[in-house]
C-alpha cells in the first residue's frame, strides 16, 4: 500500500473527520447508518471501531501535503462471499476534483487483492453520483448492473449502480 495516500486512522483525526463528514453534500452519497449531522462523538465512535478491525480495512486518505482529506474502506464479506469485499469512500468537499478518490480506490483495491487476498471488489453507487462512477471506471471497475429502485435516500427511491473488479490471475 502506498503510505503516501493511505494510513490508519487515529483518535487524533477526530476533529478533522467530524468537520469534513458534517456535510450534507457528502452524506447525500453515503448510506444512512452514517449520521447527519455528524459530530465529534460520532467520529470517536467510528475511529474506535476501525481500530478494532482485524485485518485492517479502513484508512484515512491523505493529500499531497500529508493531510487527512477523506476515508476509504474495504469491507470483507462473509459466508459464501468471503472472497469478496465492498469498498466505500468519501473525500472532504474542499478536496474534490483533485483525483484523490481515484488514487484512494486504486490503493485500496491493490491492498484488497494483494494483502487481503480477495478475488472480487465491488461498490454500489447511487444513480445520481456520477463522480463516483467515474472514479470506479478509471480504476478498471466495470458496471455489472443496475438495481432498479433499490435505494431510498433523502426520501427518494432511486437506482443503485453496481460496479466490480475481479483479480486477474
Amino acid at each position: 500500500m502506498d503510505a503516501k495516500i493511505l494510513r490508519r486512522l487515529t483518535l487524533n483525526d477526530t476533529t478533522r473527520i467530524a468537520k469534513m463528514a458534517n456535510n450534507k453534500r457528502i452524506w447525500d452519497n453515503l448510506r444512512d447508518f452514517i449520521p447527519y449531522p455528524y459530530h465529534e462523538e460520532d467520529a470517536i465512535e467510528y475511529i474506535a471501531l476501525t481500530l478494532k478491525e482485524e485485518p485492517d480495512q479502513t484508512f484515512g486518505v491523505l493529500n499531497e501535503r500529508n493531510e487527512l482529506c477523506g476515508v476509504v474502506s474495504v469491507f470483507i464479506q462473509s459466508d459464501v462471499y468471503k472472497q469478496s469485499g465492498e469498498i466505500g469512500y468519501w473525500i472532504g468537499e474542499e478536496h474534490w476534483d483533485r483525483g484523490l478518490a481515484t488514487k484512494a480506490v486504486k490503493e485500496i483495491t491493490k491492498y484488497a487483492f494483494e494483502q487481503l487476498k480477495l478475488q472480487r471488489i465491488y461498490a454500489g453507487v447511487f444513480e445520481f453520483n456520477k463522480s463516483s462512477m467515474k472514479v470506479l471506471e478509471k480504476n478498471g471497475f466495470q458496471k455489472e448492473g443496475i438495481f432498479r429502485k433499490s435505494v431510498t435516500k433523502n426520501g427518494q427511491l432511486c437506482d443503485e449502480h453496481r460496479y466490480a473488479i475481479v483479480k486477474e490471475d
